[in-house]
């Protein structure tokens, strides 16, 4: 366990302590006139997956950070009361931008559902149904793919590609599961090639050698064109035969062109020949055969191989329908074809952008969540700074530009490309973004201009109301009781910031004081969990040689982030549990649910999620244990891994009426409470539990608060204390077992030591 280094981690966490030799030696003198990236050749990045400065200092928040981020968001309230329907759902993505430095991911989910609800537009529907499809795709029911229906409008992939809005159905069902009855193509061309055509009203095209007859009024009433080759003063107009040789149309297209004249049905077709009717359609001006075309087309793909093949298709031929379709499918298997070549090559070049904008598919909102899936995914790849140029390209209000600029300027900047960090930086700051002048001084240090960085972050604090993280950025530029001073007056500002208990405990452990480092990093866990946090007590009580408590906070770590690497990237947490059991005395089951008993009973909800997890190391089919994992990470306030246990409960039910609860959870998390509800009394009808009674009371207490269903609340609370529950019960008993079992031993030895000689007993 010495080995790890403790204390060599967090041995520098100064900006002063930063290697000069990373720092470019020219000045940052002129960075509003640098190059962007745009304008030089990009080279292969290779850094770290999460590039942190070496320092130790806290990373450079890469959303929308307003000095008064409660004015702006009352300001928005204001907009959203006065706009028009048709803005609302852009206004809540503005909202998601201000409040995603909040990391709650309840509250952002419902700022996605509610731009959803008030998108009218094509493309805003199937971005923001993708989107929330990809805020939960780590909780996916077994079995689920990318293009599966929760069975609600809301994310319907089918719902997505029908224009109009209609904010009340939104919640709704869907209608996917309705089976459309689908028409045998054999019997029906057999049926009009029996048809015979009035010679007088019938005009024949000619493609080659071969002749198709067509009724001349029906192919006129195609399109205007046609209209008035037919009809109007052209010389076809008296000709019975009419050479279509030369117009780039294949006999079956032009079969299939007259079949379409008398059948307005393009499903009787294969994939190709439809392609070839929608190229028909566009040079022909046929708009309702174009519109079932791409109708059509948009219906049969399915995956990510349909969606590569049919894209190219439908942005030449401009079908907006048969895009929006291919588009879903790319996004909806997002972050897996995030780096698919093909895939990057739709969406990274401004020429692509151009193709996509020409059928109304490029816009702001696409990639926004494109670059937020590639932030997420790797913030310093090549494909992140493309995405990030887009979204720039695509911005139409000041907010959308400073994010799109900020977010560029933090990418650059763990990129260590110093120079265009301060180039956007500096650009989104000149927009009003006053946070981007802390990213300009981090970048401005880097690139050796010490004074000119510490200058800036101190006109920020005189210029404007004192905030926590302004003074938290000083203090990465001051030494001794000055940092001191700096970071405790930002815990007084903004008790959230970690950075600050995260310093002092360091400070405290490299003075020996190991305690009282605890100690300190306590207050921030107290109140804010977090992964980062619960790291570091972790290697706190490693020093201490406290290996217990070091396990269980790694478990906790776990429970919240199952992958986590600790030590900068280099030991796995699951690497880390095997060492420290090395060091634990190993708990039976039985021990284990006495422990979880304990916990659980006296509030302590970190101990009670790494015995939790512990307990599903060995057998992780326990779907109880998985449900009391989530309530516990609901408690602590961590959204995202409570729902992601929740749908593992769920799938790995053993029984219906556990499945049900476990599905009513999700569903009132979801916001569908009379699904919910009815998924809770299904429940109860099958067995009375206390989670199905429980689940019932919850969702009308968060409902109704008046007197009367307040009482039947309590009706439905006492009758749950009556019913059977899961395995916590049971470890009450075991405990109980044990206790029983230890003091009949102790009597036992008792009774054996007073039944002896006198002088036997003397002697031991």
């Amino acid at each position: 366990m010495r080995g790890l280094k403790f204390i060599e981690k967090f041995k520098s966490t100064q900006v002063h302590a930063l290697n000069q030799q990373d720092a470019s030696s020219g000045g940052c003198n002129g960075c509003a006139n640098g190059s962007k990236l745009s304008n030089h050749k990009r080279t292969k990045f290779t850094g770290s997956k999460s590039n942190k400065t070496k320092s130790g200092s806290p990373s450079i928040d890469p959303h929308l950070k307003p000095i008064h981020c409660v004015k702006s968001l009352a300001d928005l309230y204001r907009r959203f009361e006065t706009c028009l329907e048709s803005d609302k759902s852009m206004l809540f993505i503005e909202q998601y931008a201000y409040l995603c430095g909040l990391g709650d991911a309840k509250l952002l989910r419902r700022c996605l559902r509610s731009a959803r609800q008030y998108a009218g537009d094509l493309h805003l529907k199937v971005v923001l149904s993708a989107w929330l499809k990809f805020e939960r795709r780590e909780d996916e029911l077994l079995g689920s793919s990318s293009m599966d229906c929760c069975g609600f409008i809301l994310e319907c992939p089918k719902a997505a590609l029908i224009s109009g809005c209609d904010p009340n159905s939104t919640y709704d069902h869907c209608k996917c599961f309705e089976e459309n009855a689908k028409s045998n193509l054999g019997p029906i061309v057999e049926k009009f090639v029996c048809l015979s055509l009035e010679e007088d009203d019938s005009v024949t095209f000619c493609v080659r050698d071969k002749e198709i007859s067509f009724v001349r009024n029906k192919i006129a009433s195609l399109s205007s064109p046609f209209k008035a080759m037919l009809y109007g003063g052209f010389v076809e107009s008296k000709r019975k035969t009419i050479d279509f040789s030369h117009d780039g149309v294949s006999v079956e297209g032009l079969r299939a062109v007259e079949v379409y004249t008398r059948t307005s049905r393009v499903d009787l077709f294969c994939p190709g020949i439809v392609l070839e009717l929608l190229s028909f359609a566009n040079r022909f001006c046929c708009e309702e055969m174009k519109s079932a075309c791409d109708a059509h087309l948009a219906s049969l793909v399915g995956d990510i191989e349909d969606a590569l093949i049919l894209i190219d298709y439908g942005l030449e031929e401009r079908a907006t329908l048969l895009v929006a379709s291919c588009l879903q499918v790319l996004l909806r298997e997002l972050p897996s074809s995030l780096y698919n070549p093909k895939v990057m090559k739709i969406f990274c070049s401004s020429e692509a952008t151009e193709r996509l904008a020409n059928v109304g598919h490029a816009s702001f909102l696409l990639y926004y969540f494109l670059s937020q899936v590639a932030m997420e995914k790797d913030r310093v790849s090549n494909t992140t700074v493309m995405l990030l140029e887009r979204l720039g390209e695509c911005s139409t209000e000041r907010w959308q530009r400073v994010l799109a600029l900020h977010q560029l300027g933090c990418v650059m900047f763990e990129r260590e490309e110093y120079k265009d960090a301060c180039y956007y930086f500096e650009a989104a700051a000149d927009a009003g973004h006053i946070y981007s002048l802390a990213g300009l001084a981090r970048a401005k240090y880097k690139v050796g201009q010490q004074y000119s960085a510490y200058k800036l972050i101190n006109s920020i604090i005189s210029e404007h109301k004192p905030t926590g993280w302004m003074y938290q950025e000083r203090s990465l530029y001051n030494l001794g009781r000055e940092k001191i001073v700096d970071l405790n007056y930002a815990s007084e500002l903004d008790p959230t910031l970690s950075f600050p208990y995260k310093y002092r405990a360091v400070a405290k452990m490299e003075e020996g004081q190991i305690r009282a480092a605890i100690s300190e990093i306590d207050r921030i866990i107290v109140f804010k969990l977090s992964v980062d946090c619960l790291e570091l007590r972790a290697w706190l009580f490693i020093a201490a040689e406290d290996y217990e408590s070091a396990l269980r906070d790694t478990l906790a770590l776990l429970a919240l982030e199952s992958n986590y690497m600790m030590f900068h990237g280099r030991v796995s947490g699951d690497h880390l549990v095997k060492l420290l059991n090395h060091h634990v005395r190993r708990s039976s089951p039985a021990d284990c649910w006495i422990k979880l008993y304990d916990r659980w009973s006296s509030v302590d909800d970190i101990g009670s999620l790494a015995v939790i997890h512990q307990m599903l190391i060995n057998d992780p089919g326990k779907s109880f244990l998985r449900f009391r994992q989530s309530l516990l990470l609901l408690r602590l306030n961590c959204q995202k891994a409570a729902m992601r246990c929740l749908r593992l409960a769920r799938n790995h039910s053993s029984s219906e009426h556990e499945r049900l609860v476990y599905e009513g959870w999700i569903l009132y998390d979801t916001g569908h409470r009379e699904e919910a509800l009815s998924r809770a009394e299904k429940s109860i009808s099958i067995e009375r539990t206390f989670e199905s009674f429980f689940l019932k009371a919850y969702i009308l207490a968060d409902t109704n608060l008046d007197l009367e269903s307040s009482t039947f609340v309590i009706q439905l609370l006492e009758e749950a204390l009556r019913c059977p529950s899961d395995g916590l019960r049971k470890g009450h008993r075991m405990k109980r077992k044990c206790i029983n079992r230890r003091e009949e031993q102790q009597t036992d030895m008792y009774v054996q030591a007073t039944s002896r000689p006198l002088k036997t007993t003397l002697v031991v």
